[in-house]
């Protein structure tokens, strides 16, 4: 597959810019991978495919508020770095990606916050646009990790919106979110309510998580028109025994397992025995999927609509069928579907 052919014309007026004000409310098209039909209904709807036996797989990772504004030493330059993982917590240690970049070196200190609260050193330059940073605060962890937090935005990306409002904190985080270490939401996890979770226990739709912390990964461009030559960033992956042990038992036993996002059809596919299960795992994933792929786990699929050209809209076409997948896209163009992570949903059966 090459590049070129998931780019198709998406206009700023179709990007969600917020979500809308239910959760489960949202558009929901269903594809039928093997007929290609497609249905046109609402997210809360989707139960309806589904029964007892059936488990769906959901990312509980927890999006921390990456974004931090700042000063540059002595010239007062404006800069933004954004987080991107913790590194060290004692040494106060973080991966960042710091705007601009090209006048950041080594050795330089960076000022956050009013009268300067938070500082940080420059330590390493590891490519041409990323840094470690050595924040340099006396207080415990518990208390640095506060005052850092507290001087982020959400990480809402900036084709979605310029700037993120108060509301976005609670918006652009799942409801089952666990475990921090995100700097971006598992945006199909965003569609399931309380309410939701209750009508699947009522017809015994069992569910289960495992922890994916998305990275930037899935937004940066994909440069090569080969797409084998793509190299995604690497993800922490998390399975737990019980996690495992669900997936495992609902496709012995016959039911459907649907991974609820593009982190969790990686997540799930990265390491499958040959006996085609997964096993409990505490480690790192860079697996790209795109078509042509064969797929061990999931039987359906949930998903947002995703960029042109992005990693996210391959995986969902491997999975789908790249001409029928694309098709659907079409169709909801043409349908006034919403997309990004505020967007309407994609259920591929």
């Amino acid at each position: 597959m090459k590049l070129s052919q998931f780019n198709f014309n998406l206009t700023k007026e179709q990007i969600a810019k917020n979500p809308p004000r239910w959760r489960d409310e949202c558009k929901l098209m269903v594809l039928h991978k093997d007929s290609g039909e497609i249905e046109h209904k609402v997210f809360k709807d989707i139960i309806d495919y589904f029964g007892k036996g059936d488990t769906f797989v959901l990312n509980d990772t927890k999006v921390f508020p990456a974004k931090l504004f700042g000063k540059k030493e002595k010239t007062g330059a404006d800069i933004m770095v954004f987080l991107l993982r913790e590194l060290g917590k004692e040494q106060r240690l973080w991966d960042v990606i710091v705007e601009p970049a090209r006048k950041i070196r080594i050795g330089n200190k960076l000022y956050f916050g009013d009268d300067d609260a938070m500082v940080a050193e420059v330590i390493d330059n590891t490519t041409s646009r990323g840094r470690t940073l050595r924040f340099l605060y006396d207080g415990s962890y518990e208390e640095f990790k506060q005052a850092l937090f507290a001087l982020g935005q959400t990480p809402v990306p900036e084709w979605v919106k310029e700037q993120p409002e108060p509301e976005d904190a609670e918006n652009f985080q799942t409801i089952f979110a666990k475990h921090e270490g995100a700097v971006s939401a598992p945006a199909a996890g965003l569609h399931f309510s309380r309410e939701l979770f209750n009508r699947m226990i009522l017809k015994d739709i069992d569910r289960t998580f495992i922890t994916v912390h998305m990275g930037i990964g899935h937004f940066r461009r994909v440069d090569v028109e080969d797409l084998s030559k793509h190299r995604m960033d690497c993800e922490r992956l998390i399975i737990s025994q019980e996690a495992a042990d669900k997936v495992n038992r609902t496709k012995k036993r016959g039911g459907k397992v649907v991974a609820v996002g593009a982190t969790v059809i990686r997540g799930l596919e990265t390491y499958v025995t040959t006996d085609h299960e997964i096993r409990p795992t505490d480690t790192w994933t860079n697996k790209f999927i795109f078509p042509p792929y064969d797929f061990s786990i999931p039987d359906a699929i949930v998903s947002n609509f995703h960029l042109p050209e992005s990693t996210m809209l391959m995986s969902v076409a491997a999975f789908g069928g790249f001409e029928k997948v694309m098709n659907a896209y079409e169709e909801a163009l043409k349908n006034d579907y919403k997309f990004g992570p505020y967007g309407d949903a994609l259920l591929i059966l």
